[in-house]
Order: C-alpha cells, then structure tokens, then sequence
C-alpha cells in the first residue's frame, strides 16, 4: 500500500509507519473498536427489549457514522489521486453509502469496520517486512576504531568513514564497511551477507564485508565502500524496490482502474436490476475489492529477495528474479569467473629432489621484492613472517631479479634472465602458463609452473544448470585459444570463443538472443560489462569484479560461489510459482465471491460475508508469500 498525508489504510512508502501514519492506524482502530462496541449494545438492547428497536438504531447509527469517517476522507482522497488502492476505498465508501440508503445500519457499521481490521492486518504484514529491512540495516551500524595518521586509534560511528580510511578490528568485532585487508589473519563469519555457513578466512589482500564479524585475530583493513555503496547498503535498496513490485496483471488493473471501479458498478446495478435484492448488490462491491490481487506481487518479491539476499545473492529488480525462470543458455567469461582470476603455484619441478619447503620459501621471500604478477603470485606462497632477509636486491624488468641471501646468491626468472648469469638450467617442462627457474649459490634448483587455476565448484555448477535446463553452454573469453579450450574441457564447455574483445562479446551475446535463445551471461570484468547488459540477466562475480561490471550486472553473486547460479534459477521459479498461485488467489477468489454475491449464494448477510471472505484472501496471499522464506540451500 502506498501512503499519503491522508488517513488511508497503507503504509510509508519504503520505511517503517511514521509517528503520523501511527497516530492515523490508532485512530481507526479506536474507531473501529469503539464502533463495534456501540454495535454490540444496540444488538444487546434488541435481544433484551426487542419491542423497543429505536435505541438500537441510534447506537447502529453512531457506530456506521464513525466508522464512516476514515473511509469517506480516503475515497475523496482517491478521487483526487486514482490508483487501483483507491479503487479498494471507493468500492467500500460506496457499499457504505447503499447500505445507509437502505436502511441498514447494522451492515453501514459493520463492514467498513471489518474492512478497518482487514487493511491493519494488510499494513501488520508490510511492517513486518519492513522490520525485517530495519534489523538488516542494523548490521550496517556498528562503531568503528578508525585509525588516523599518527597511528591513533579514534573511535566513531561507522556511518562517518569514508573510502580509503584505516579500521582496526578486534576478536569480536562486527566489520565496520567493505574493505580490503591491509594486515592481520582472522576468522570471519559472514553469514548474514553471503550466506555461508562456514567462516571464511580472511588474509592480506583479501576483500571483506561489512557486516561479517570477526570470531578471531587481528585485522587492519582499508576501507573501500560505505553506506548505500557497500554490499548491505544494496541489499536493503533492493528489499525496499521489492515492496513496490507489481505482476503483469497489476499492471493491466491500474492502466485500467477508472474502467475496473465502472465495470463492478454496472455489475452491482446489473446485480440490483435482475434480483431486486440491496444485499446482493453491496456484497459485490465489496466482494471486487482487489486487495489480495494488489499485494501478491510485492508480498512474493519481498520474500524471494529476502531469500536471495540471505543466499548472498543481490538481485537488482523483481523483474530479474522473473526472467531467471526462463533461461535456456549460460554464456560464461573464463578470468575470474570460472577461474580465480589470479596466478597460483600449480607445480614444482625441482632438481635432485630439494627440500620442496625450503624452496617455496625462497621463492616467495624473491617474489615479495617484487611488483610483477607472478612475483606477487609466489609472495603469497609463505606467510610474511617467514620470508628469508634479503640484501643487495636487484631486478631487471619483465626478466627477473637477484638477491643476496645467508646461503649465497638467489636467482629467480625467466630461462634468459639465468643464461645472462651463467647458470645451467635442466629441460624446461611443458606448461601452457608462465614459469620461472630459482637458483642458488650458482645452482639450479627447480622450476615454478603457474597458471590460473579453476575454481573448485566450477564443474559443479555447471553440471547443475544442464539439469536446470540451461544445456546450452558456451565459454566466451578474451584469453589465448590453448588456454580457453583447456577449461572448457575441465567443465565439459563445448563451444568456446577465445581471444574475443569487449564489442566481440556483445555481438556473440545479442546473436544468441536474436537466435531465439535467453542466456544468462557471467562475468566480472571491465570487458564483460558490455555482454552482461546484452544478455537477457546479466550476473556478476561479486567479491573480485570490477565496479563497472557490477554496476551493469541484474544480479551479482556476492561469495562468487558459482554454485549460486542454480540457487538463482530455483528460487526464481520457486517465487513465480508462488506468485501464480497468489495472482489465482487473487483475482479467482474476487472473481468467485463477485458471483457467489451476484446469484444471492451469500445471502442477506452478503455484504459481510464477502469482506471477510476479502480478508480471508488477503492473508492467505501474504502467508503463500511467506511460505518462500523456508526456501533454503546451504553449500
């Protein structure tokens, strides 16, 4: 329901009641409440003096003109302000109007009244959404020891840091805001974001979220992104979108909310003119107010993307959660997508069977002296604190670097860069990847073979969306041919296009459309934003993509698990299941009442019946929607 600064029967738009809006729900409660009272002693003093009907009337007359006055002031309001909330308004203003027409005042109180009740449960309902979009936003405010230029350490409101400020944060502590990792190894538990079960560790380099808690160790991160920006602050933007979601059908009833309110208007004097019977024809107004109808898009949308987010995936727009449904074909980038997107150690080859230990902690002590890629690849080999002290370091660019150790002179690099040194190297081994010799002393000691390695749950996952029914795969990357074809096969991937630039990719993705297919497109680069927005749902690697990426992509999986494609396609057809049957509810229920009212079925207590048969819909609409929130798929 949306809000105004009239007494209607709704809520803020995107946010909890406030005071006034609680003060205008309280006054029609008191209404409604007092109302019925009056109601019950007018029925009582006919029961007890049944020969005396006037002071039952009076009382049945005080209580229809209080309840009267809520709804009256939001009919006028809708008349000024159309929409298909209003229509609800109309529909029972003008009921209440027959029914005082007619003469029966019992039926002038009672229905407006029941309704009152009805549109209170309604509202309960959307804040208790809304207090489920309040208690995540409370991860986002915690306190924060902000680390200053002189090495203090002052603590504040995690809502005043900014992008590149220094955090400290304990055992124990909530992770102030998305950052990166400056020092420190800890145990983070970031259920509430990404959804996993299982603490993720935490090291130099690596992204964290705000919101996860540190269980244990020290950290100092730089901060990357606050508030609205960082990875809670989107979940809650889009859980709020979600209230305001509206199904294909919604769409149709408000284009056409001034011929919906006429056609029930003719019905009920259709109604009127065949049956003579005043019961009837206000059982159908009342009968076609369309409040079930009206919120069970948002009430679906709220829950599957309250499930999505607790799944730590951040899907951008209602619509999107309706289109995975329908998805036939994964178009997947190769860098960080289906590989970490960095270079590993895959292999040792050492001569004369070296201590492997000993060698990965020279290598990584040369690599950290070092900015290249692949010295940076072999830093992370070692722990900081057990890199050998080096002296007299020297590095010649794209070819490696020497330096002095307690045991000699140590040489890392390329095959060249030890033939200008005079050291004999063994038979380079085949590797499609870089790699690089290390030597010692003048001897040779071994090689190092890197490349980017697949992720774990690669073959996974997409083994799981061929029985999802996306059996069109294809591996759609800017790296070399040889490289390309090798994942492909790791993933069971057939068809493979590499070396393809940004423009490449989109004119691949946008083929695959006009060739009647709908792909999901994956990827985390700056060259895969073009192809992410051409497919028909684009989705984004979360934790390493870049910000373009992110920005272009309809769903972003925020733990990179690829795993969470499936969850994303099962939980889209789970909520469009869920909003088939709330849509039936809906309008098949409204549809039912309107001609059960219209024959005379409901009797001459029509009127009633048929509001709280509408209130009956209503709450099975919400609790069908809620039924979602027990979708669950731990990894």
């Amino acid at each position: 329901m949306t809000s105004s600064s009239e007494p209607r029967f709704a809520t803020s738009e995107g946010a909890l009641l406030t005071r006034n809006e609680q003060r205008n729900m309280a006054f029609q409660l008191v209404l409604a409440m007092t109302a019925f009272g009056l109601l019950a002693l007018g029925l009582l003093w006919q029961w007890l003096l049944p020969q005396q009907t006037g002071p039952g009337q009076i009382l049945f007359g005080i209580a229809a003109l209080l309840v009267a006055i809520p709804v009256l002031r939001s009919a006028l309001y809708s008349l000024r302000h159309p929409d298909l909330h209003g229509v609800t308004d109309q529909l029972i203003a003008l009921a209440m109007l027959c029914a005082w027409a007619t003469g029966d005042l019992l039926t002038a109180a009672l229905l407006p009244g029941i309704m009152i009740f009805g549109h209170v449960l309604e509202e309960r309902s959307v804040i208790g959404s809304q207090e489920a979009i309040e208690a995540l936003s409370q991860l986002t405010r915690s306190r924060a020891r902000r680390v200053r230029a002189d090495g203090e350490i002052e603590e504040i409101d995690n809502h005043r840091l900014r992008a590149g400020d220094r955090v400290e944060i304990r055992a124990g502590d909530r992770v102030p805001a998305d950052g990166r990792v400056l020092s420190g190894n800890a145990s983070l538990d970031t259920a509430p974001i990404t959804g996993e079960s299982v603490p993720q560790e935490a090291g130099i380099g690596d992204e964290v979220f705000g919101g996860a808690i540190n269980l244990d160790g020290l950290l100092q991160i730089e901060v990357t992104r606050t508030g609205a920006d960082a990875t809670l602050g989107k979940v809650i933007a889009l859980m709020q979108k979600a209230e305001h979601a509206k199904p294909p059908i919604t769409r149709l009833l408000e284009r056409y909310a001034g011929r919906y309110l006429i056609l029930i208007l003719l019905i009920a004097a259709a109604t009127w003119f065949i049956t003579r019977d005043g019961h009837a024809m206000l059982a159908v107004l009342v009968a076609a107010c369309p409040c079930a109808l009206v919120l069970s898009a948002p009430a679906t949308a709220i829950s599957g993307i309250a499930v999505a987010a607790r799944h730590g995936i951040l899907i951008r727009s209602s619509a999107f959660l309706e289109e995975l449904a329908d998805l036939n074909t994964v178009v997947m980038d190769k860098t960080g997508t289906l590989t970490h997107g960095e270079l590993r150690l895959q292999r040792l080859v050492t001569e004369n069977d070296q201590h492997q230990d000993q060698l990965l902690r020279l290598a990584a002590s040369l690599g950290a002296a070092s900015s290249h890629p692949v010295s940076r690849a072999l830093a992370k080999l070692v722990p900081r604190e057990a890199y050998l002290p080096l002296t007299e370091s020297y590095e010649q660019q794209g070819m490696g670097l020497r330096a002095r150790t307690e045991h000699g002179e140590a040489v890392l690099g390329r095959p060249a860069f030890f033939s200008q040194h005079g050291i004999a190297m063994s038979e380079e081994p085949e590797h499609d990847g870089p790699l690089v010799g290390l030597a010692l002393d003048g001897h040779f000691l071994g090689w190092l073979l890197l490349a980017d390695s697949l992720r774990h749950e690669a073959r996974e996952a997409l083994s799981d969306l061929r029985q999802l029914g996306l059996k069109r795969q294809l591996l759609l990357t800017g790296d070399r041919q040889s490289v390309a074809q090798r994942i492909a096969s790791e993933v069971a991937i057939d068809d493979v296009v590499a070396q393809a630039l940004p423009e490449d990719k989109l004119h691949r993705v946008s083929a695959e459309i006009d060739r009647g297919f709908r792909p999901m497109v994956v990827g985390d680069g700056i060259n895969d934003s073009l192809a992410l927005k051409a497919g028909v749902v684009g989705v984004a690697m979360g934790a390493g993509g870049s910000d373009i990426a992110l920005a272009s992509a309809d769903v972003v999986l925020i733990g990179s698990d690829l795993r969470r494609l499936g969850t994303c396609v099962r939980l889209s057809r789970a909520c469009r299941q869920t909003l088939q049957v709330n849509v039936l509810i809906g309008l098949g229920w409204t549809l039912a009442i309107m001609v059960a009212a219209a024959l005379g079925v409901l009797g001459s207590e029509g009127a009633l019946i048929a509001a709280l048969l509408h209130n009956l819909s209503t709450l099975l609409v919400l609790g069908n929607a809620g039924r979602l929130l027990r979708f669950d798929e731990p990894l």
